[in-house]
C-alpha cells in the first residue's frame, strides 16, 4: 500500500535526493581524478548527504512554510471564524488550501446573506415610511386648513376634524401591528395556550364582521354544519386575531355577492386543519412566495383600494409559526384563495 506524504515531505525528499546524487556524482569524479576513488565510498556518501540534506531542507521548509501559514491563521482568525481558527495550524499545502476555500465559501454565503438582509432593511425603511407618511399628511392638512381661518366653520371644522381622527387612528393601527411583528419576530410575545372550541371561535368572528361584509354582499359560511365542538390548543385570542385577518383580507378583495367559506378538518391524528377558502380575485402565482413579507403589496402601482396596515398576513404567519404550526396558500387569479393552517387538536376532548 502507497504511503500518502505531505508536500512538503515530497519536496524535501526529491531536493535531498537531487542533491545526494549530485554530492554522490561530484565527489566520486573528484576521487576517481586524484586516483583515491574507493567504490566503498559512493555507497557512503550517498545516504549521508541524503539524509543531511533532507534534514536541512525539510527543518528549513517546515519553519518557512509554518510562519506564514501560521500568518494566515491569524489573520483569518481576525475575521471571527471560531471553526477555522480553533483547528491546528497545518503546513500540509492541499489542506490548508481545502481549508482556505472552505472558509472563503462560508464568508460568500455569509455577504450574499448580509446583502439580501441590508436589501430587505431597505425595502422595510422605505414601506415604513411610505405607510406612515400618507396618514401623517392627511392629518397634516386638515389641521393646517383649519388653523388657516376654516375653524370658524362649525361644519367643516366636525368635518375635517372626523378625518383627521381617522388619520391619526390609522397610524395608531400601524403602530400597534409594527410593536405586534417585532415582539413576535423577537420571540418576546408570550402564548397562553388553552383548550378551546375553534367552532365557538370561528362563530363569533363571523358576528363580527358580518356588517363589514354585508356591504360587500358576502356571506360567511361553514362547508358544512358543525354541531360538536372542536378543541384545540393554542392561544385563542391570538388564533382570533389569525382568523379575523384572513377573513377581513377575503372581504376586502371579494367579488360582490361572493362567498368565503372555512372550514376545520382532521389532519392527522393530533392535528386540524383550519380552511378559509373565498371567490374573490386571486393571486397571481408569482406574488405568492412574497406574500407574507412586511408592507409586501400584490398591487405595486402604490395606491390601494382598501386600507389596512400592509403587516396582517405577516402578522399571521408569525403568530401561526409561533405556535410551532404551518400556514399555507393556494391561489388562482379570478377563482379565489384558500389559506389554511395547522393547530394541535385536544386530544383528551371529544371531537
Amino acid at each position: 500500500m502507497a504511503i500518502k506524504l505531505k508536500k512538503s515531505y515530497r519536496f524535501a525528499l526529491r531536493s535531498s535526493a537531487f542533491i545526494a546524487v549530485a554530492l554522490t556524482i561530484l565527489l566520486s569524479t573528484v576521487l576517481f581524478f586524484l586516483a583515491k576513488l574507493d567504490w566503498l565510498i559512493p555507497g557512503l556518501i550517498f545516504p549521508i548527504s541524503f539524509i543531511v540534506s533532507f534534514s536541512i531542507i525539510q527543518a528549513r521548509v517546515e519553519r518557512f512554510i509554518y510562519r506564514r501559514v501560521k500568518k494566515i491563521y491569524d489573520d483569518v482568525s481576525l475575521l471571527e471564524s471560531s471553526s477555522f481558527s480553533s483547528k491546528p495550524v497545518t503546513t500540509d499545502m492541499k489542506t490548508l488550501t481545502e481549508e482556505i476555500g472552505k472558509f472563503a465559501q462560508d464568508k460568500k454565503i455569509e455577504i450574499d446573506t448580509l446583502k439580501i438582509r441590508e436589501e430587505y432593511r431597505k425595502d422595510f425603511l422605505g414601506n415604513v415610511s411610505h405607510e406612515l407618511k400618507t396618514p401623517l399628511f392627511t392629518v397634516q392638512g386638515y389641521i393646517l386648513t383649519l388653523l388657516d381661518g376654516a375653524m370658524g366653520d362649525s361644519k367643516v371644522r366636525e368635518k375635517y376634524l372626523k378625518r383627521a381622527s381617522k388619520g391619526v387612528e390609522r397610524l395608531i393601527y400601524i403602530v400597534k401591528d409594527l410593536d405586534l411583528i417585532t415582539k413576535l419576530e423577537a420571540g418576546d410575545l408570550n402564548l397562553e395556550k388553552e383548550e378551546f372550541d375553534i367552532v365557538e371561535l370561528i362563530e363569533g368572528i363571523f358576528d363580527l364582521l358580518e356588517m363589514k361584509a354585508s356591504k360587500k354582499e358576502i356571506s360567511l359560511t361553514f362547508d358544512m354544519e358543525y354541531n360538536n365542538p372542536i378543541y384545540v390548543i393554542g392561544d385563542a385570542e391570538k388564533i382570533q386575531q389569525v382568523l379575523t385577518n384572513l377573513l377581513v383580507n377575503s372581504i376586502k378583495y371579494g367579488h360582490t355577492n361572493g362567498t368565503t367559506e372555512v372550514s376545520v378538518e382532521n389532519l392527522i391524528k393530533n392535528k386540524v386543519i383550519v380552511r378559509v377558502t373565498d371567490n374573490g380575485e386571486g393571486i397571481p402565482k408569482q406574488h405568492i412566495p412574497r406574500l407574507f413579507e412586511r408592507f409586501y403589496r400584490v398591487d405595486q402601482s402604490g395606491s390601494r383600494k382598501e386600507g389596512g396596515s400592509g403587516l396582517g398576513l405577516s402578522i399571521v404567519k408569525h403568530i401561526i409559526e409561533a405556535h410551532g404550526e404551518k400556514i399555507y396558500v393556494e391561489s388562482e387569479v379570478d377563482v379565489g384563495s384558500e389559506f389554511s393552517f395547522t393547530l394541535e387538536k385536544a386530544v383528551n376532548r371529544e371531537a
